[in-house]
């Protein structure tokens, strides 16, 4: 996955720029302060798939456990 690296000032004077980077080509883009990393952009439809995706992730987790400790039953 590429990765965008900007400083913080063009969030506040570039931000269309960063904003269409994360929309049309889907980049995430870190924002750095002081040369080190700080923050994550990124577009929102890719914040709601990784969301849904980790809420799936979490739910499965739980099923492997309450299989793993034998809390399942016939239906």
């Amino acid at each position: 996955m590429e990765v965008i690296i900007r400083p913080s000032s063009d969030l506040r004077n570039r931000y269309s720029e960063i904003s269409k980077e994360c929309y049309e080509n889907r980049t995430p883009v870190i924002i750095t302060v002081n040369g080190r990393g700080d923050t994550a952009v990124l577009g929102l439809q890719d914040y709601y798939q990784m969301k849904s995706e980790l809420e799936l992730l979490r739910a499965l987790a739980l099923a492997e456990e309450d299989v793993i400790n034998d809390r399942v039953a016939p239906i």
